[in-house]
């Protein structure tokens, strides 16, 4: 019998969807961030655009790829995400959260999923399944429910949360349109400081904490974007090692950074 990999923890700033299809700075940090992981046994993603009451897992053999945005080329709009599923692991997902968590086949993998999976993961090889974000829940609950999906880890299971740490798409399309390329201080703030909660002792406190800041209604004038996170910090352990292999802003103030938990040496 195999015994599986313990398996990192991710937090990927997805940023614009076009980011799938251009060679950029952005996929080619995604590119080299991939070469990292091996490969799991599958992915379990939690992506900020599957905003919905109650957490469900998607349980279909073959997750049809979503394109869930509008007024971009065709390109994208043609692009598969082939990827198979595994109704198995769905099924124990559910079956072990103490129906925190039903199975369902009406979703599959939006673009904050395939977006990022299309370059850590270009051959499309390893199975996906993905989770929704209850927007009824509270910052303590995502954290709880994040914490109770860690033991997948040790399953062979790499835990994907997708969104970005700060994420104010109003303001960012108004600078782009106005050519400001400059990253205003409450973007640089609300960043610089979840990196250093991040890194601290209590990781999953100081990131729900960072909701109640000052800055916290610019960086995230809807929650969703940050809630994956919560997911990935809650998920991780204190014997897990902290990086940021991609860091940065887009369009001014969405921050790229993405975070990286995975077992000390």
């Amino acid at each position: 019998m195999t015994t599986a990999i313990r398996q990192p923890v991710l937090f990927v700033g997805h940023g614009s969807p076009m980011n799938a299809i251009e060679r950029n700075r952005w996929s080619e940090a995604f590119r080299a961030l991939g070469a990292t992981l091996g490969k799991p046994r599958a992915v379990l993603a939690v992506s900020a655009h599957w905003f919905v009451p109650g957490s469900w897992v998607t349980a279909q053999a073959a997750p049809a790829t979503i394109h869930d945005f509008g007024g971009f080329p065709a390109e994208l709009h043609a692009v598969r995400y082939p990827a198979r599923g595994d109704p198995a692991l769905a099924a124990a997902i559910a079956g072990e959260s103490a129906g925190r968590i039903r199975t369902t086949t009406d979703w599959g993998l939006d673009h904050g999923s395939w977006s990022v999976l299309r370059h850590l993961f270009p051959a499309a090889d390893v199975p996906v399944v993905q989770l929704s974000i209850d927007r009824r829940a509270t910052p303590a609950q995502h954290a709880r429910l994040g914490a109770a999906l860690a033991p997948l880890r040790d399953e062979g299971v790499l835990i994907l949360g997708s969104g970005n740490i700060v994420h104010n798409l109003a303001h960012a399309f108004h600078a782009w349109r106005a050519g400001e390329t400059a990253t205003p201080d409450w973007a640089a703030g609300f960043d610089a400081a979840l990196a250093e909660g991040l890194r601290s002792d209590d990781r999953v406190a100081a990131v729900v904490a960072a909701l109640e800041r000052p800055d916290a209604g610019l960086a995230h004038p809807t929650p969703e974007h940050f809630l994956p996170l919560i997911y990935a910090a809650a998920a991780s352990d204190a014997g897990d090692d902290v990086d940021f292999p991609v860091e940065g802003f887009d369009m001014g103030s969405l921050s790229m950074r993405s975070v990286r938990f995975r077992p000390r040496a």
